[in-house]
This record gives structure tokens, sequence and C-alpha cells, in this order.
């Protein structure tokens, strides 16, 4: 079984084995997605995996109708949750995108509608033959970034979207050499 070179521990042959480039429409997952790559701005993935459950837990299971919810009183209790990125605007900028994704569904019908339209609803399929060749950033996630923060969007910047696109499947950097392309 060959896989991508970026994998190195368990967490992450876990998680490139049954989600990575697998193209993804649920509402829930998308938004747990979606909040994770914001979460990750400025660490390591592998820093988000490792605190993966202990944020659903703390999170509500990424519920963003009740984090749309969250009031101070919430934010400060995570703040003082070592199982969470303990990074204020981040948090923040959860709860606001949790209103911003209620938006977005109302607006378009679902998220999932209006964000793999930037795709047509199929997903690009790259050839690489090692990461080094993967982008961290194209000019379709600096489009798509740039539309999330018009819909009110936070902290989605360039790279944390083409993140997004790759852990939700819009776009597939599976190595040409990986079992799982």
């Amino acid at each position: 079984m060959k896989r991508c070179d970026w994998v190195k521990n368990e967490l992450d042959k876990k998680y490139h084995d049954t989600e990575w480039g697998k193209p993804l429409h649920d509402e829930e997952k998308l938004f747990e997605m979606l909040s994770l790559e914001s979460m990750q701005a400025g660490l390591s993935w592998s820093t988000i995996l490792k605190k993966r459950a202990s944020m659903q837990a703390a999170f509500d299971q990424f519920d963003y109708d009740q984090i749309a919810l969250y009031q101070e009183e919430k934010i400060v209790a995570l703040l003082n949750n070592p199982g969470v990125i303990r990074h204020r605007k981040k948090i923040e900028a959860l709860v606001n995108n949790a209103q911003a994704y209620l938006a977005v569904q109302a607006k378009y019908g679902s998220f999932d509608t209006f964000i793999w339209q930037f795709v047509n609803n199929q997903p690009i399929v790259n050839h690489w033959q090692n990461s080094q060749e993967v982008p961290s950033a194209t000019e379709l996630s600096t489009i798509i970034s740039k539309q999330l923060k018009q819909e009110g969007f936070k902290f989605l910047g360039t790279t944390s979207v083409y993140a997004f696109m790759q852990s939700i499947g819009m776009v597939n950097d599976h190595l040409d050499t990986c079992s799982f392309k």
C-alpha cells in the first residue's frame, strides 16, 4: 500500500486513507472541515488531528446551529479548555462562521451547493509526483476565499481554503503513485 509522502503517523494515515481527497457533501461534515482548516492557520495539520476529538466534544460536534449561538461565557470556557486551539480570534471566527454558514445555506439552499459550484460539482484531479509539487494555494482558492469573505466568513485565507478544498475532495491531490488516488 503506497501513500502520499506527507503521511507520517497513524493519525495522518487514517485521515489520508479515509477522508482526504474524497468528495464530501454532508452539511455537518463540511462545516467541521471548514472549522478545522480555519483553526489550523499557522499550525500543523498534525496538531489539528491530535485535537480533533476533543474539539468535536468542546464545539458540540461542530453543530453550526449551536455554535452560532455561542456567547462570551462559552468562548471563555473554550479558551480555558486545553483540548482546543485556544486562540480567541479563531474561536470568535468559528462562531461568526457558523452564523455565516447559516446565511449561506439560506441564500443558496445548502453550503454544499454554494461551495461545489466553484468546480462545477466535479473534483479537480491533479497529477503530482511528490508533495513538493502540490501548491499551498491556487487562483481558484483565492477566488473562493474572497467569496467566503463577501459572505461574512473569517480566518479563511487562500491557503486555508485550498487545504479545505483538498480535505473535502474538491481537489484530489493524492500523488500519482498513491494507492488512494
